[in-house]
């Protein structure tokens, strides 16, 4: 792979070129050293780097949170990477959860404005 600008590196990760320099401020990609002719130039590394970050977003990770699992990927540090994940898993499923209830009840409304009648529709009314 040759080397690449900041606006392929976004291309190529899926992301903008503020969100790479966003990324960059906070410490979780690297700032190639030295200006090379036509700009600063990345590698394979730092798309693995930006893509190894979006994936853990992906999996609902905080940048703060994926700050520590680069930090953790260098220790090798296995317990603390297994509870992140357990952490991670428990506030998905509580936000399953909350998904659900707010599905059912959102489908209860439909269904009774479905059923018409007087009135507002109970969909509009439930938000009143």
């Amino acid at each position: 792979m040759k080397a690449m600008r900041i606006s392929d590196l976004a291309k190529a990760g899926g992301v903008g070129v503020e969100t790479v320099r966003y990324y960059q401020r906070k410490g979780l990609l690297q700032v190639p050293r030295g200006d090379a002719p036509g700009g600063r130039h990345y590698g394979p590394d730092d798309l693995r780097r930006l893509r190894y970050v979006k994936q853990a977003q992906t999996a609902g990770f905080t940048l703060a949170e994926i700050a520590e699992l680069i930090d953790l990927d260098r220790t090798d540090d296995r317990p603390r990477a297994r509870d992140m994940a357990r952490r991670r898993i428990a506030a998905l499923d509580e936000q399953i959860a909350q998904l659900t209830a707010a599905r059912a009840s959102l489908s209860k409304l439909a269904a009774d404005c479905a059923k018409g009648g007087e009135g507002p529709c109970p969909i509009l009314a439930a938000f009143a």
